[in-house]
């Protein structure tokens, strides 16, 4: 398929057709937009990759066989030049933490309006980054949050090192704990984590508390954000 120039050819992955068909809609009412291929699931997106090369991938996080956090490594590797933007339902900022580490260059929710979706996409086209901005703000303040910490640690001569974040403190976690903080670190749902090892959402529920009450955090997002800092998940 020739393109033409100042052409920016799309690949969209997600495994709702009607959801597709709408992207698809509102991308080909820009005149330098072209869908080159559609697919449902990472095997798809790795393999349209490697046969089309586009400039944009849009993928959702979320798809059978291969979730959107691994296939965009796959879809890196096999096409160096494709930017991948990845589509979620989740503004909780460790999902865009995994993204991005994978290389991708946007991660935008679908709750978005279509000049977000087309100025997303030109943005990185052109070689920039995009991150929803509802996710931006909670983005930020976490970040700023660990750097107050780190600073305040790297000043304080009377500095309390109960404060800090102990890297033995993974030890003290169970070994079905570890479990959860792995598959938490992977973004599923206290349900979806329930229904991978077997176990009531309830029983997640508790494992979850004491995580958090183990590794002294207030919330999920900090847990998998130390997690993934200290090396104790594997993404």
């Amino acid at each position: 398929m020739e393109k033409h120039k100042n052409e920016i050819s799309i690949i969209l992955i997600d495994d709702h057709q009607l959801f597709r068909d709408g992207v698809k809609r509102i991308l080909e009412m820009e005149p330098d937009f072209r869908v080159v291929g559609e697919g449902s699931d990472g095997e798809d997106a790795a393999r349209l990759a490697e046969a089309y090369q586009p400039d944009v991938m849009l993928m959702d996080i979320n798809m059978p066989n291969m979730n959107g956090v691994s296939a965009a490594e796959h879809v890196i590797a096999v096409s160096p030049k494709t930017r991948v933007i990845i589509l979620s339902i989740h503004d909780d900022e460790g999902y865009v933490y995994r993204t991005l580490r994978t290389g991708a260059s946007g991660y935008l929710l679908k709750e978005m309006g279509t000049t977000d979706l087309v100025e997303a996409v030109r943005v990185v086209a052109r070689g920039g980054a995009y991150i929803h901005p509802k996710v931006t703000g909670k983005l930020i303040e976490e970040f700023r949050r660990l750097s107050e910490q780190e600073e305040s640690h790297d000043r304080s001569e009377s500095y309390d090192e109960s404060t800090a974040v102990d890297p033995h403190l993974i030890e003290s976690l169970t070994r079905r704990e570890r479990e959860v903080l792995q598959l938490m670190a992977e973004g599923k749902s206290n349900r979806a984590i329930g229904e991978f090892l077997f176990i009531s959402e309830k029983t997640v529920k508790n494992h979850v508390s004491s995580i958090l009450q183990k590794l002294n955090v207030q919330d999920r997002t900090q847990a998998v954000v130390i997690s993934i800092k200290n090396g104790w998940v594997k993404l």
